[in-house]
């Protein structure tokens, strides 16, 4: 009902013929007539628990704040032209932002969306608080209650500055960077506007990394590196992009932003896009005839290393998706959306994906619960990673057996980097990632990229005891053919929306791996959007391991 209301306003806004008054009167009404704004699954933090809503603790969630922004626009932009279809229409709008999202947000500070418990918070705080500001600003006619509420938004966006690795990197993965990073831009736009230029931090090296690392996580078109719950397939919202590169004096991340825009064909059948929300829809049209005439480029970066969240990127030359090129991540295993990835690679040639991240399943209760990791998705051994003595990657940042009084960060150790005209290197010690009982004293995995000429993953390690199987998991967007000489064909494959995958040779040493490959069917809609009807999962399993060894997988054309 949101985005229908969005378009019927819009519509209005543009016509001014009253057309579309009677529908708008119909959704605002229905809107306003719902007990609760949000979604079922974020109810549960009320005292009465989850269940029915209790009208007489309103919960501010996500979606709560997102109708809450949509009201105030409506009411903004056409509060008189609803007058005169009823005058109860626009008091009653300002009557439930009140109650429901201003006066809660005023008294309390206990959503732990905010920050003021001290833990880190993620995306949701600038998306909630974007939305914040603007329903304060748009309806709040009370001086003080508008002053008040802008600085305690602030302050909460504050815990989300605050915490942010100082290398921009959003540990949610590109997808997330639109509701992160992007929903920062909004608070900072608002601030900007509210206080005529007064609050601005665009100089700021941190809000700067934040915007650039967008076009820093590009592999090739739509596709993006996607470490935890992103989807490799993301399109950027282009009026952020661009307008985040403007106040931030980045040209390339204004050359994606037009990019974004131009590769809807937006010039000839005009904007595709969902923007996602009125404030960025406005902007977005009203800067859209510039954003066309501006240069539209994929940056593509030839190296990228993030040194705080630990994500690595080089390709075979910058500013193009020709050859080969090649992502990997350290971090830990307690990131906001976090899969147990510590160490992963993900290869793409000529642009086309062909060692993948699968990405996410479509959101269910399961998601969010302690059953989280059971779903395959989510774990090691469906990354291209290995299992060790039988036992996959945990998660957590910290792992205690109190019956050994063992106790460790479950995170990547002797993270290392380096770039040259001909290679790139990415090199890490992901043992800590792993429980006791996988027997590890040192696993250190080195990602190279040898330009033009492919990239090879080496793991050397260590281990107290053989105690079961070794396995080096590789999952791949192509069909695969066993050429039985330590050779695998990776074929190209059918994929989604008429994509296809790339192409390359898996080179291993056939004496030391019995090889085996997996079909996974792809049943939910979701991954099969992405990935079409199947995924193949290669298993590289040790013939006769030995507590000290090395293994190398390489990727050729």
């Amino acid at each position: 009902m949101g985005d229908a209301l969005a378009d019927l306003v819009l519509a209005e806004c543009v016509e001014g013929k009253g057309r579309f008054l009677d529908e708008i009167t119909n959704g605002v009404w229905c809107i306003c007539e719902e007990s609760f704004w949000g979604v079922p699954a974020h109810i549960g933090v009320q005292k009465a628990g989850s269940g029915l809503p209790d009208t007489a603790e309103p919960i501010v969630d996500l979606f709560a704040a997102e109708t809450s922004e949509l009201l105030a626009w409506t009411v903004y932009l056409l509060g008189t032209q609803l007058d005169a279809v009823s005058p109860l229409i626009a008091p009653r709008i300002v009557r439930e932002i009140q109650y429901r999202i201003l006066t809660p947000l005023a008294e309390r500070d206990d959503f732990g969306w905010m920050g003021y418990s001290g833990a880190r918070v993620n995306n949701w705080n600038p998306w909630i608080a974007s939305n914040w500001l603007t329903s304060n600003l748009l309806v709040e006619a009370d001086e003080a209650r508008r002053v008040s509420a802008v600085f305690k938004a602030m302050e909460t966006v504050d815990h989300f500055i605050d915490s942010y690795p100082k290398d921009g990197g959003c540990d949610e993965g590109p997808g997330y960077w639109g509701r992160a990073g992007a929903s920062l831009y909004d608070c900072l736009e608002w601030l900007h506007s509210a206080t005529h230029g007064a609050i601005d931090v665009y100089d700021d090296p941190l809000i700067q990394n934040i915007g650039k690392f967008i076009y820093r996580v590009q592999i090739a078109d739509q596709y993006f590196i996607n470490f935890a719950d992103a989807s490799p397939v993301v399109t950027p919202a282009f009026g952020v992009v661009y307008g985040y590169g403007k106040r931030v004096g980045d040209d390339a991340m204004m050359a994606l932003g037009a990019w974004a825009l131009k590769r809807q064909g937006a010039a000839e059948k005009g904007i595709t896009e969902a923007f996602g929300s009125m404030g960025r829809a406005l902007p977005a049209l009203f800067s859209l005839n510039e954003i066309l005439d501006a240069k539209a480029a994929m940056p593509l970066p030839r190296d990228v290393f993030l040194d705080e969240i630990e994500v690595f990127v080089a390709r075979d030359r910058a500013g193009s998706s020709d050859g080969f090129f090649v992502g990997a991540k350290g971090g830990h295993n307690a990131e906001s959306h976090n899969h147990n990835d510590i160490g992963h690679v993900v290869v793409y040639v000529d642009g086309k994906p062909v060692i993948v991240d699968a990405g996410v399943e479509t959101y269910t209760a399961k998601t969010f619960s302690s059953e989280r990791y059971e779903i395959w998705t989510m774990q090691s051994q469906y990354h291209t990673l290995p299992t060790v003595n039988g036992h996959m990657q945990l998660p957590g940042r910290v792992y205690s057996d109190a019956g050994i009084d063992y106790h460790y960060d479950i995170a990547a150790r002797d993270v290392s980097h380096g770039a040259s005209d001909a290679k790139a290197t990415f090199a890490l010690d992901i043992a800590q990632a792993y429980p006791p009982e996988a027997q590890i004293d040192s696993w250190v995995r080195t990602v190279a990229l040898d330009r033009g000429e492919g990239v090879t993953i080496t793991d050397q390690y260590a281990l107290k005891a053989v105690t079961g199987d070794l396995v080096m998991h590789v999952l791949t967007a192509c069909a695969v053919e066993d050429r039985g000489d330590g050779t695998l064909a990776l074929n190209e494959a059918k994929l989604a929306d008429g994509r296809v995958s790339g192409s390359a040779h898996l080179h291993c040493d056939a004496n030391l791996f019995d090889i085996a490959i997996e079909d996974i069917a792809i049943e939910d809609a979701r991954l099969k959007a992405v990935w079409g009807d199947v995924l193949r999962r290669i298993a590289l399993t040790v013939k006769n391991p030995e507590p000290r060894g090395a293994w190398t997988i390489r990727l050729t054309r």
